[in-house]
Formats: structure tokens, C-alpha cells, sequence
């Protein structure tokens, strides 16, 4: 039997994310599949935090596209333009992008009118190459802080097992 999913949104964050880590590397332990560690991952934060969309675009032209891939909530845009928007920003620069106020940010693509925060990280497997980007949207302004940085990116660090 899987374990539940706790709700961790009254739990400082970074022994959220020390609970999240040890749900994802028990429930992937013999895994390398980058589709199941996606759906698992996405499922933990989205039921753990209670965000509005949690999931992940995933890369199907390098450089240039990303499609949805697995996620919770509702639904996402179905492809993203390298350098577009929050997530087109962080596959092409590689780099994770924290939105405070999305409303605020140059080109925010609106896939649901309700976000008004989101989190970008970009996942890499075990060759360095950039696979997807995890994307994280909240209801609440300023949802993300610097735990959560560091807890997404230990939890996508799990993707470097994945060929």
C-alpha cells in the first residue's frame, strides 16, 4: 500500500521538503522512468501544499518547445515557446524563476486567470540535458520563497537517474 500524502502547508518548509524527499525517494527507489517520477513528484507537492496547478512541460523540440507533461489541478497550456512566459523563461535559461505577482510579470502566459504566484524549475537528467520544466502555480501572491527553491530543486535533482 502507498503511503498518504500529508498536508504539509502548516509545516516550515523545509521540513516539508525533507518529508517530500523521503515520500519521493521511497515510492521511486527502483525507478528511472522521468514520466513516473514526474507524475509521482507532481502529486506529492500538489496534495502536500494545496497549489493550483502542479506539473511539469516537458521538452520535445531542444531549444525551442515545451508540451505538458504529467500534472495535478487544472488545465495547463498544452505548449510552451522556449523564452515564453515564466517556464519558457527558465527552460531557456536554465535557470529556476520565482514570480511573486504573476500579474506583474512581462508576458505571463494566463493559463489559469486564478494564479496570481508561480515557481519555474528546470530539470535536467543524468547527461546535464534540460528535459522539462517543473512548474508550480499558486492562488496566493508570493507563495515561493528560498526553502522552496532549494526543496524543488533537490526534488527535480531526482531526474539526474534518468537517462
Amino acid at each position: 500500500m502507498e503511503p498518504v500524502i500529508p498536508d504539509l502547508r502548516a509545516v516550515p518548509r523545509e521540513d516539508a521538503y525533507r518529508q517530500l524527499l523521503e515520500m519521493q525517494a521511497l515510492l521511486l527507489e527502483d525507478s528511472t522512468d522521468a514520466i513516473a517520477g514526474m507524475a509521482t513528484t507532481a502529486t506529492l507537492l500538489h496534495h502536500a501544499f494545496g497549489y493550483l496547478w502542479t506539473g511539469f512541460y516537458r521538452v520535445v523540440e531542444p531549444g525551442r518547445l515545451l508540451r505538458v507533461g504529467p500534472y495535478q489541478g487544472s488545465l495547463g497550456c498544452q505548449e510552451i515557446a522556449f523564452g515564453r512566459g515564466v517556464c519558457g523563461t527558465a527552460a531557456a535559461e536554465r535557470r529556476t524563476v520565482v514570480v511573486p505577482d504573476v500579474h506583474a510579470f512581462p508576458g505571463h502566459i494566463a493559463c489559469d486567470a486564478r494564479s496570481a504566484s508561480e515557481i519555474v524549475v528546470p530539470v535536467q537528467n543524468a547527461r546535464g540535458e534540460l528535459i522539462a520544466v517543473l512548474d508550480i502555480d499558486s492562488p496566493v501572491q508570493d507563495s515561493f520563497g528560498e526553502a522552496d527553491v532549494a526543496g524543488l530543486e533537490r526534488l527535480v535533482a531526482w531526474f539526474a537517474r534518468t537517462a
